[in-house]
């Protein structure tokens, strides 16, 4: 493998083209297993951030692929339609909240959070409302592109530097009661107040139920989300809930929002959709709200995406959901979180660590001080597991199958990082 072109000419990411960080080159995946170039075999402890839950190499998954791609790879969505997208969304209806009636397909998660944002804008438009603002959580993260970046945190993220360049949208602090604690009702006042001073200019609530992802790691109390849809419902708001990275069972429900017993109006999932194999995400949305945007003057809803619909997409995510709906994940997440909860507090010992923290089959271990990515990379590599972590946060988000085996290395090889001070800026 020519790694001298790749480090001299592929922007890999999050990282920089002047001092670029060692990329591992990868030869084949199997199971659980990703396998390097040199033969070294990594328990993957990343699921290709969030995706690949079923593990590597599924034969199910393979099989759909397969008699897919000799069928049709790829047609316009534009006045045409095809099996595999009525299956997906078949399924995909079946599964989520039941208010939801709708689906809209589209190409990656940040891409659906822009189509969900412009379902909400172009709703109150049909209602003869201009509602430019979004009310959202500090420590959030929707995705990479502009809008997703706008309500994504202006000051504690990756894309503060964009602050000034995004629409202003409006920030309540994040809960800070968590998922085990003993609920605290003041931990809903600064959202409450937000939505009563700004509800006439707010086009929708919109934020990752239960856990807040990329932008921190947060698993916070069920409660406060059931506060969020309480106080969307007195207003008259639209909530927007990104499950991107959360749906499908990986914080032990197959929909976080389950944790609350809440339904969103609009849902927003991608990631874990297609198994890990192909990018694809999907936008649901309610009858009330469809039929609102399409009644307005533009009468439909102005986006269409290339590749939206993607017949070889649909045909994977389709077989995907059908071993979601086998149900051996309740399992698999339910005995990795136990296996969390018994492994993880044992590294508070070190003085290096803040806590830890899990939920479903995500563990997390935050530190005082920042990882030193390219010295404890290696060290995990040697330790044969694949962990990616970023600033004071180390996450495992495993796929499903993992065996205990696999969590006590995951969970070994941090441990033998928070040995290492080099490990750490």
């Amino acid at each position: 493998m020519d790694l001298a072109f790749d480090r001299q000419h592929i922007w890999h990411p999050y990282t920089s083209t002047l001092t670029p960080l060692t990329c591992y080159p990868v030869e084949s995946a199997n199971g659980v297993h990703i396998k390097l170039e040199d033969g070294t075999e990594l328990v993957d402890g990343m699921s290709s951030w969030w995706s690949t839950i079923h593990g590597y190499n599924h034969p199910h998954l393979n099989q759909a692929a397969h008699q897919q791609i000799d069928q049709v790879s790829h047609v316009m969505f534009g006045g045409i339609t095809h099996q595999p997208a009525i299956s997906l969304c078949k399924k995909l209806l079946s599964l989520a909240p039941i208010n939801l009636e709708h689906v809209f397909l589209a190409d990656s998660g940040s891409v659906a959070v822009e189509v969900s944002l412009k379902m909400a804008l172009q709703y109150w438009h049909a209602k003869g409302e201009r509602r430019p603002k979004f009310l959202t959580l500090r420590h959030g993260y929707h995705g990479d592109t502009f809008a997703a970046m706008s309500v994504t945190d202006p000051d504690n993220s990756m894309h503060s530097l964009y602050k000034g360049f995004l629409p202003e949208h409006i920030f309540a602090e994040s809960p800070t009661c968590g998922y085990w604690d003993e609920w605290k009702p003041e931990d809903l006042a600064d959202f409450e107040h937000k939505i009563e001073t700004h509800h006439q200019e707010l086009a929708a609530v919109i934020l990752e139920p239960i856990v807040q992802g990329a932008g921190g790691m947060r698993i916070y109390h069920p409660e406060f989300l059931k506060g969020v849809r309480r106080l969307c419902d007195k207003y008259g708001l639209l909530l927007i809930a990104d499950e991107i990275a959360t749906g499908f069972g990986r914080t032990g429900k197959l929909f976080a929002c389950e944790h609350a017993g809440i339904q969103p109006d609009i849902l927003c999932v991608g990631k874990a959709l297609t198994g890990g194999y192909m990018t694809l995400s999907a936008t649901l949305a309610s009858k009330h709200v469809a039929d609102t945007v399409c009644g307005g003057d533009a009468g439909c809803f102005m986006h269409g995406p290339t590749f939206m619909g993607n017949p070889l997409a649909c045909a994977v995510a389709t077989a995907s959901l059908e071993l979601i709906e086998q149900g051996d994940w309740k399992q698999q997440t339910q005995q990795i979180e136990t296996l969390f909860s018994e492994l993880l507090p044992k590294l508070e010992q070190y003085d290096l660590v803040k806590n830890t923290r899990w939920l479903g089959a995500i563990g997390v271990v935050e530190t005082h001080r920042p990882v030193n990515m390219e010295a404890i990379q290696a060290l995990f590599v040697e330790h044969g597991v694949w962990i990616r972590p970023f600033g004071k946060l180390i996450y495992m988000m495993p796929p499903f199958i993992s065996k205990p085996e696999d969590i006590e290395k995951l969970v070994n090889a941090i441990d033998a990082a928070l040995q290492h001070q080099d490990c750490f800026a």
